[in-house]
């Protein structure tokens, strides 16, 4: 039996059916279409969801950017520079959430 998924873990016994749909659907195949790469992907979805405003999913998908190749300079960049098309305090909010994210992966 494999591990469970983030979506398994946190919502899998409460709406199974949007576990499936993330887990085959938009991880098993959206995120695995060769168009774009990962690094590509991770960066795009992480620009919509500072954009949106969607920090509690911001949270894990800036890991995923990091596993994916991006750079925390670049990731830092991408959130300084849509301050300026989403909006100061979203921008805010992420930059607060990538501080504490990237801040507690340094060695002490």
């Amino acid at each position: 039996m494999s591990e469970p998924t983030p979506a398994q873990q946190m919502i899998g016994d409460f709406a199974p059916k949007l576990v499936e749909l993330t887990d085959d659907v938009l991880f098993g195949d959206v995120w695995a279409r060769p168009e774009l790469s990962p690094r590509d992907r991770s960066l795009v979805t992480c620009a919509a969801l500072v954009t949106n405003g969607s920090i509690e999913q911001l949270r894990g998908h800036l890991g995923i950017a990091r596993r994916n190749g991006l750079t925390e300079t670049e990731l830092k960049e991408m959130i300084i520079h849509l301050a300026f098309y989403a909006g100061w305090p979203r921008a805010m909010s992420a930059i607060t959430l990538a501080k504490q994210l990237f801040t507690s992966d340094q060695p002490q």
